[in-house]
C-alpha cells in the first residue's frame, strides 16, 4: 500500500488513489458532493475526548501521538476495516486541521505504514 496526506480541502487528482477522510467530524464548509471521499473513517479518528484536548498545541505533540496510538490498538477493528478498503492501491489520507505535520493523519499513515 502507498499513503500519502493531503488536506481535504485540497483539489482532488487522479494520483489520489482511495480518499479517505481520517478525521470524527465532517469538514467546516465543505459538501459532501465537492470532497469526493471514497470512505470516511471516523472510527479510526482520534476520540472526541482526545481531540478536544490536544487542539493542536505543538508542546502536546508526544503525548498526543502517545494516546492516540494507544486509541488505534484498543480498536482493531477499525484499523482492519481501513486496511482492507485499502488493499494494494494508493490511498490518501485526507485531513481538515491547517496543521500538516503535526495532525491525526500523520499519526495514523505512520501506524498503517509499520502493519505492513
Amino acid at each position: 500500500m502507498k499513503l500519502t496526506l493531503k488536506r481535504v480541502y485540497e483539489p482532488t487528482t487522479v494520483t489520489d488513489g482511495t480518499r479517505i477522510l481520517v478525521d470524527r467530524l465532517w469538514p467546516r464548509g465543505l459538501a459532501k458532493a465537492e470532497a469526493r471521499i471514497d470512505f470516511w473513517a471516523k472510527e479510526a479518528a482520534p476520540s472526541t475526548e482526545l481531540r478536544r484536548w490536544y487542539q493542536h498545541e505543538r508542546e502536546k505533540w508526544p503525548e498526543f501521538q502517545r494516546k492516540y496510538l494507544a486509541e488505534l490498538q484498543e480498536n482493531p477493528e477499525a484499523v482492519q476495516k481501513l486496511i482492507a478498503i485499502i488493499g494494494n492501491k494508493n490511498a490518501t489520507l485526507l485531513f481538515s486541521s491547517k496543521e500538516n505535520l503535526l495532525n491525526n493523519a500523520a499519526v495514523l499513515k505512520s501506524y498503517l505504514e509499520g502493519l505492513s
